[in-house]
């Protein structure tokens, strides 16, 4: 009885939900080392974590056997975690493990420990899904946690003075890097990918 953990496309953040959802210690943060630890002496099998992964990182198995090949599965695995980014710059959300609310963003954004780009938006701010910027062509090769995050007011908004939606904020460490507001196109990636370098080095 055993948990693992894909971390090639795990976030590996203190907020991991299967963290929260195992109630033996099995999965834990430890703090000290920034990661998501695994203690298979306390696994019961129960299958929470696996079940609260958003983005099936988490496997759980039933004996040595389904252990070995599910270590074999994620050693084969060629995917990393921007292979996860497979939404679009102010496009609707297409992966529902990348959005959150903005109760969320404390913990999910401002407070993480390792770089994060959050996308605030509002259903008024959303463009075309096809003009739209794919992020993972924005953050291709960057180690970096992507949030969607749907404003229900302007709270956040004037917290870090920001006049236009969609706009990208970036932490690290729980400081923010910078933000960059406004729309931009397929035409203007370059643009913001040059821009989302700068704030970035």
């Amino acid at each position: 009885m055993a948990v693992l953990i894909n971390f090639k496309i795990c976030d590996n953040a203190a907020e991991c939900g299967g963290v929260e959802a195992c109630s033996t210690g099995a999965l834990s943060w430890d703090d000290k080392n920034k990661t998501i630890n695994i203690d298979n002496s306390k696994c019961t099998s129960c299958g929470a974590c696996e079940k609260a992964c958003e983005v099936h990182a988490i496997a759980v198995a039933d004996n040595d056997e389904e252990y070995t090949k599910l270590q074999k599965e994620i050693e084969d695995d060629p995917r990393k975690v921007t292979d996860l980014m497979i939404d679009r710059y102010g496009a609707q959300p297409i992966f529902d493990a990348c959005l959150i609310g903005q109760e969320s963003f404390d913990e999910q954004v401002a407070e993480a420990q390792k770089l994060v780009a959050a996308e605030l938006f509002n259903d008024d701010s959303i463009e075309c899904m096809l003009k739209s910027i794919p992020i993972k062509q924005l953050f291709d090769g960057t180690d970096i946690k992507y949030r969607k995050v749907r404003l229900g007011n302007d709270e956040l908004q004037q917290k870090y003075g920001i006049t236009q939606l969609p706009a990208l904020v970036f932490f690290r460490n729980g400081k923010l890097l910078g933000e960059i507001e406004g729309y931009y196109s397929t035409d203007c990636a370059n643009d913001l990918k040059e821009q989302i370098n700068k704030i970035l080095k």
